[in-house]
């Protein structure tokens, strides 16, 4: 159970009620909520749990948000059936989730489990945040500069994890060094800078999700393919073809508002939609702010990986450009 030295649960553990009451944020504040659940990823239960836990509570931060309180949902195959999961194996992962919910700063107020053939687990998440302050979608300004907070290619090494591929054992530990990371210090300056746009990278991988973004917007975004940052091996795994379907399907999905430049690297720009598991968030800088950013992010032991930028409305065709 994570700590709660604020006493923001005020009843419902004690006497087993099917709700729990909350204490809410201080007066000025809004709520930002948000539920994500997965499959598992990767081989360790713990790891998983800390990863999903990671996961859901990062589209709080990509608003700014601080979370409050999250309740778990799991679904888990009935211990009846002895070819099943043994139960240890949802306590390990709800293990691993409360760590990180414990590092966020929130607390627990309850949950649901599901009975199911496949194992799953997320969070619903209330954070709290100002909401004049609040970073979304659609505040991305033509020079504005792209800051990411994370190496891409979660898809990619869980696919080769998945596969047993050579190397596999170093490959989870590298998935797991950034999956399960959270994105605090981001999210700390966002409010900070008082940043208008972020997002976070998770399934539509980072060219759909800054597609999003340019969309709500109404302008264009360019990647440098170049500056890429990806995780160690992604690359070459994907050059022996271990790219998953979903990587595919986002790159056609965004195929009519995307444009390939002929010099980017066609295995890079294949990447910018793999889709991501906890991935980092995506920082839209003012230009003459991007080295404030950075050092910001650098005090806070963060990565600061400038990728591309943001520019005038081209046609609808050019809302995403791969360089």
């Amino acid at each position: 159970m994570p700590p709660d030295p604020e006493g923001r649960i005020v009843h419902g553990f004690s006497n087993n009620e099917d709700a729990v009451l909350v204490k809410a944020p201080p007066a000025g504040m809004a709520l930002v909520q948000t539920v994500d659940i997965l499959g598992p990823i990767g081989n360790s239960a713990r790891l998983f749990g800390q990863t999903a836990a990671a996961n859901a509570l990062s589209d709080v931060y990509a608003m700014g948000g601080i979370p409050w309180s999250v309740m778990n949902v799991a679904a888990f195959p009935s211990p009846e059936n002895p070819d099943d999961a043994p139960i240890s194996v949802l306590a390990e992962i709800i293990t691993g989730a409360m760590e990180k919910v414990a590092e966020a700063g929130a607390v627990l107020a309850g949950g649901h489990t599901l009975d199911d053939e496949y194992i799953k687990f997320g969070l619903a998440v209330t954070g709290a945040i100002d909401p004049a302050k609040a970073a979304r979608n659609d505040g991305l300004v033509a020079g504005d500069v792209l800051i990411l907070t994370k190496a891409l290619g979660t898809g990619i090494l869980a696919t080769g994890i998945k596969a047993k591929w050579p190397g596999f054992e170093e490959a989870e530990k590298e998935m797991y060094r950034w999956t399960t990371h959270l994105n605090t210090a981001a999210a700390e300056v966002i409010r900070a800078m008082g940043l208008k746009a972020a997002t976070d990278i998770t399934g539509f991988g980072l060219g759909g999700h800054l597609l999003e973004m340019a969309k709500g917007s109404g302008v264009s975004a360019e990647l440098d393919c170049s500056a890429l940052p990806f995780m160690d091996q992604a690359e070459e795994l994907a050059s022996f073809g271990l790219i998953p379907a979903g990587t595919y399907r986002n790159r056609d999905h965004a195929s009519c508002h995307t444009t390939v430049s002929s010099s980017a690297d066609e295995l890079r720009s294949t990447l910018v939609f793999d889709a991501q598991t906890s991935g980092g968030l995506l920082l839209a800088v003012p230009q003459e702010r991007v080295q404030e950013a950075c050092e910001r992010l650098n005090a806070l032991n963060e990565p600061a990986f400038i990728v591309g930028r943001i520019l005038p409305m081209r046609d609808k065709k050019e809302q995403l450009i791969i360089a």
